[in-house]
């Protein structure tokens, strides 16, 4: 069961989560991250790491949120593997617990 990174990262994008993957899954666009579902092993590294709570298993994606189960898949084979952690975007905090930010997804 492979983790997904669910809409609260959209605009915030921390990568604390990046540094802690052992296989590289996490794919970075303008400002979201995705994991690759076939990449992830469920080492569960990285769900605790996220200082905003924003990945789940995917069993536990909360309700409203299924759609980026299928968006993780899609993405990370378009975007760039990423494996170093960076800086937030500057106004990240701002953005934190926002809801509906997915129509703000960069693609």
């Amino acid at each position: 069961m492979p983790f997904v990174v669910t809409e609260n990262c959209i605009k915030c994008k921390y990568t604390d989560c990046v540094e802690v993957c052992p296989v590289d899954c996490f794919h970075e666009g303008p400002n979201f991250l995705v994991i690759d579902p076939e990449e992830c092993i469920d080492c569960t590294l990285c769900e605790p790491e996220c200082p905003i709570s924003a990945i789940y298993p995917e069993d536990d994606v909360p309700a409203g949120q299924e759609a980026f189960i299928q968006l993780n898949a899609d993405l990370s084979q378009l975007w760039p593997v990423l494996t170093e952690r960076k800086d937030a975007p500057e106004d990240a905090k701002e953005w934190e617990g926002k809801p509906d930010k997915l129509k703000l997804l960069e693609r």
